[in-house]
């Protein structure tokens, strides 16, 4: 068998390989991002809860659980 002919072979493998991978990665993406979105969505319907409200609260998260943790 012929380098070139492995190296071609190795090379559509790994190609195959990267591209499956960015697929999935794709995929994952866009189901995190719709699922966020429902659940913003949820809470601007429900609770008019708006989405800066949310982004402060996850800012401040880190001092809240470090609160809960020392008993403060």
């Amino acid at each position: 068998m012929p380098v070139e002919l492995i190296v071609t072979i190795a090379a559509l493998v790994v190609s195959w390989l990267v591209f499956t991978a960015l697929l999935k990665l794709a995929k994952t993406t866009f189901t995190t991002a719709i699922a966020i979105a429902a659940i913003v969505l949820v809470l601007q319907l429900l609770f008019g809860i708006g989405p800066q409200q949310l982004l402060n609260h996850i800012v401040q998260l880190p001092q809240t659980l470090w609160h809960l943790v020392s008993g403060q």
